[in-house]
């Protein structure tokens, strides 16, 4: 199997070298990732800027450093970088949990993979459950990932004959702690997973400045992604596919019919 592995917390990240560590015995793996932290980055791409590529080596592993983001590593490692197409893309293992619809369309993680799976590679998002205060760390954090590597090499193992119909990319979250009774569990994506603030302060001349803030939820309805790793401190994994659109059309044909517009049945009914 061809694995390209890239992350979103750069490529000194602890995270990135324990999923190669995890993938080398199963995989010809290449290494493409940002150079720095791009965290919540969601699916950003470089078109105003040009991106630069360099040729690395961190802790004996030779990678591809890329000056741009994670959906940048992506698209310079399937056009740029490696030869031939990967069978699979695997984003992480990121530091935090990506969680719900909130933080899979704002995670560079889950960006760069939904980037893979738009150019026709399936792809896996894997994440770790971290403390809050060890979120921002740029990646440099000793945590224990020995259990989250064996949960990334037991997913990983029998995708090398693709995904089930219909799944684009699986978004992978392992509690902290972890263990080898610790089971997985198919789950769909919670709604939120922030309690969005907006937290005001003041520069030294008196003028506002505002961060974006917010605690955790602390659980979701059973099934859900956030309920499974929150609440039950069991592996969530959840399949996820490109197409938004809304399954049922038939709110916006009421809507439709108070309207003074042409209105045509849709093709999907």
């Amino acid at each position: 199997m061809r694995v390209l592995l890239t992350n979103d917390d750069g490529v000194t990240s602890t995270g990135l070298m324990a999923a190669y560590e995890a993938l080398s015995g199963l995989a010809d793996v290449t290494v493409v990732a940002p150079a720095t932290q791009q965290s919540a980055v969601g699916r950003s791409i470089s078109i105003f800027q040009p991106i630069r590529i360099f040729e690395t080596r961190v802790d004996g592993v030779d990678m591809f450093s890329v000056g741009g983001t994670p959906t940048d590593a992506v698209v310079l490692g399937l056009h740029r970088v490696m030869d031939e197409r990967p069978d699979l893309v695997v984003c992480g293992i990121n530091m935090g949990e990506n969680l719900s619809t909130e933080s899979v369309t704002t995670s560079g993680t889950v960006g760069a993979a939904l980037e893979a799976s738009t150019q026709g590679v399936p792809s896996l998002a894997v994440s770790v459950q971290v403390e809050e205060s060890e979120k921002f760390h740029h990646g440099q954090l000793e945590l224990e990932l020995e259990h989250a590597k064996d949960v990334l090499r037991s997913i990983v193992e029998p995708l090398g004959d693709g995904f089930p119909e219909g799944v684009d990319l699986l978004n992978l979250n392992v509690p902290t702690p972890c263990s080898d009774d610790t089971p997985v569990r198919v789950t769909r994506l919670a709604r939120r997973f922030f309690d969005t603030e907006v937290v005001e302060r003041r520069d030294p001349r008196g003028n506002p400045y505002y961060w974006i803030d917010g605690d955790h939820v602390k659980d979701a309805e059973p099934g859900t992604d956030v309920h499974t790793v929150l609440a039950e401190e069991q592996v969530s994994l959840t399949p996820i596919s490109l197409d938004s659109t809304s399954p049922d059309p038939s709110a916006v044909h009421n809507l439709l019919e108070g309207m003074a517009l042409r209105r045509e049945d849709t093709a999907w009914t």
